[in-house]
Parts: structure tokens; sequence; C-alpha cells
């Protein structure tokens, strides 16, 4: 199916009260451009913060991208419109993901719900039919209802004594009901795609889901300075024969999809409302498969704060800042080949991961040796803002 862009149908349901700032490609500089969205149009900001990465370590981002006058791109609509692959004018400017030389990281097994499934994956080892069975086991020992749990709690570990005892216990549920989160390497830095560009799954993966998530941005310093919407792309499969997998689970061409813009914390948007937000999903496939759910961010079991916490301080620095996925309580098991296999992608599914404050990230899944080249690196980024004088 066609992916088309509107802004309807792509930015926050209040657009215009918040800060929206992201990057597009211009063909006039054959590299691309920081923009801030006004009034219906993106105007360029880079000759006074070339990278978002400069934006973002400022003491207030949001304030500084309101008081920059910058250069007319063109219309929201125009730029949207110009974005998917298969139709685009490329001597005409087009959107790309929001970040680019922060490091991109993920949290994992976040939501108890998906924490199950992780452990359901581990035990299965990538057999979708299997895990129905073992689903069923694991629910009778530990219930479905983790959510009240705080990690690293003396009642966690009470939990633990008792499924190590039944032998049950995981390196899945270690992370998620544990002392310490897992924060891993999503993606390499800007490789992640924006909305309306292809979504990658590897060809040797037949069990793989979306997994939609609220990103944060941090700044070098670990303050988080906005928010926006991300498919941390995952093969079930791959992970669940081994943990040492998820590399190769998590990261290949265009499995980091991110955007459609971060939205800068200001008077109208900050980090309680990303504790607040719904986020959902909706697949639709060239098959006539439909598939729709909703996450809750209230029912994440570790913080915002927390999981930056655990990933910047005194063991680890990032002078560039970095993008965290938060994770997902979403894991589809939802049948679609056959009974008893649950849920996986087919080549040209829609999916669309949206919050009302955030927007609409939407993306069309290909192989990810059919997906677009990833070809414009750092130095490249590097040697074209030298060339304009941006830096």
């Amino acid at each position: 199916m066609p992916l088309a862009l509107h802004p309807a149908s792509t930015l926050p349901l209040d657009c215009h009260a918040g800060t929206l700032i992201g990057r597009v490609w211009r063909p006039d500089r054959d590299g691309p451009s920081v923009v801030v969205a006004r009034e219906g149009s993106l105007h360029d900001i880079s000759s006074v913060t070339p990278t978002v990465r400069d934006l973002c370590e400022n003491a207030d981002p949001a304030a500084l991208a309101r008081s920059i006058a910058g250069e007319l791109v063109g219309s929201i609509g125009d730029v949207l419109a110009n974005t998917p692959r298969h139709i685009r004018d490329r001597t005409r400017p087009w959107l790309l993901a929001p970040v680019d030389l922060q490091t991109i990281k993920a949290a994992g097994v976040t939501f108890a719900i998906s924490m199950l499934e992780r452990v359901v994956e581990e035990q299965a080892r990538g057999d979708a039919e299997k895990a129905l069975a073992f689903r069923a086991s694991v629910v009778q020992i530990i219930g479905e209802d983790l959510s009240r749990l705080k990690p690293g709690s003396e009642e966690a570990a009470a939990l633990k004594r008792v499924l190590i005892e039944k032998g049950a216990w995981s390196q899945y549920l270690e992370v998620g009901i544990g002392p310490d989160a897992e924060v891993f390497i999503k993606a390499p830095v800007l490789s992640a795609v924006g909305t309306g560009l292809e979504i990658g799954i590897h060809p040797h993966s037949t069990w793989n889901n979306p997994e939609p998530e609220i990103a944060i941005v941090v700044s070098s310093s670990g303050q988080i300075v906005g928010a926006t919407l991300g498919n941390d792309v995952n093969l079930r499969d791959f992970e669940g024969r081994s943990a040492l997998l998820l590399s190769k689970a998590k990261d290949n061409t265009a499995s980091a999809a991110l955007g459609p813009f971060i939205r800068l914390f200001d008077g109208t948007f900050n980090l309680d409302d990303v504790r607040r937000a719904e986020v959902s999903l909706r697949v639709t496939g060239d098959d006539g498969f439909e598939m729709g759910d909703i996450s809750s961010m209230s029912r994440i079991s570790r913080d915002p704060a927390d999981l930056v916490a655990q990933t910047i301080g005194p063991n680890h620095q990032y002078p560039d800042g970095f993008v965290l996925y938060l994770g997902t309580m979403f894991a589809p098991t939802m049948d679609r080949r056959a009974a008893g296999q649950g849920f996986t992608h087919e080549v040209g599914d829609l999916v669309t991961v949206a919050s009302a404050q955030l927007g609409t990230l939407t993306n069309q899944v290909v192989q990810c040796p059919d997906a677009e080249p990833w070809r414009f690196g750092i130095a490249d980024l590097m040697r074209n803002l030298a060339a304009r004088k941006l830096i």
C-alpha cells in the first residue's frame, strides 16, 4: 500500500503550542539542516545550531530554537509529502530522523508484559509454536501483572528466590525486576530513519515485531531536554535463540525509527507529560491484516529519570548526549500466518506509532537489503558542515 504523509495525521494535536525541532535533507546544501516548526512551515536554524546535538546542549534548547529567525525551507506539508522514497523529488527537501550526533540507546524489559514475553522468547528458543504453551506455564507461576512490583525491592528479591527454586528464573526477569536496568546500544550514530521512510527486517527472520516507544533526548550533562516517538524494530526469533544475538536482533539497516520531530521541554510539555503519555500502535498489511493496541507509560516499571541515571554518570559519559528508547509494553501474540504462531511482520506492512503530544511516526516494512541504504556518516556530516562554513 502507498505511504503518504500529511500534517494533520503526523503532527501533535497541539502542534502550534509546542516546540518541534527536526532535520531535513536540503538538496541545495547537499546535506542535512536543523529545522524548527512554526505555523505550518519549517525554518532552517543551522546557522546558529548546526546540529541537533548543539541545540540540545544549550541551557534552554526550546527558548533558543524559538529565538532564531532561521531560513524558510518550505511548508511542513510539502516536506512531508516529499519524504517517502518511492515518490520523492530529490531536488526538494525531505524529512530525516530528528537526531544526529546523539548515541542511539534503548532500555529493554521496562514493562511487566514485555518482560513476560522476553521470558517466553528465551524458553521457546525462537519457536513461536512452543511459545504458547510456555507462556501459560509462566503465568501460572508469576501471574500476568507485575506492574506494582518495584525493581530491586525486597519483594522483587523474594520473588526471584521463589522462581529460582521452581526453575523458572530468566535473564529477562533479572533486568525486569532486579536492581540493574537493561540499557544497550540500539543503532550507530546517524543511522536512524525518520517518519515516512522504510524500516528493515532481516531477511532470515521469520518471527519479528514492532516495538512502539517514547524515546527521550538527553544532553551530555544528563538533562532530559525532550522526547520523540520510536519504533525499536525487533527480531524475536534471533533474540530468542540466544541473548548474545541481541545486536543481530536489534541493529540492522533501517531498524531504528525515530520521529516525526523532537518535542522540546517547555511550558507546554515536560517529563510528567511523558510519564502520563499513551502510545498507540497500528499495523496494516497488504494481506488485509490489521492489528492495534495502546501502551500506557504510567505502567512502566522503571521511571525515565531512573533509566537516564543508570545510563549516564561517573561510569559512562556521552559528550554528544544520547537518545534513549524507554521500552514498550507491547508484545504482540495475535496469530497471523497460522494458529499458534503469533504475530510477525510481512513485507509491505504499514506501521504507525502515535501519541497525542508527539504526533505520529509512520513507516513501511521492507527486507533490510531493500531499504534505503545508509551512506551519510559522521565524516560526511563534518565535511558538509565545514563546506557550508557552519563549523
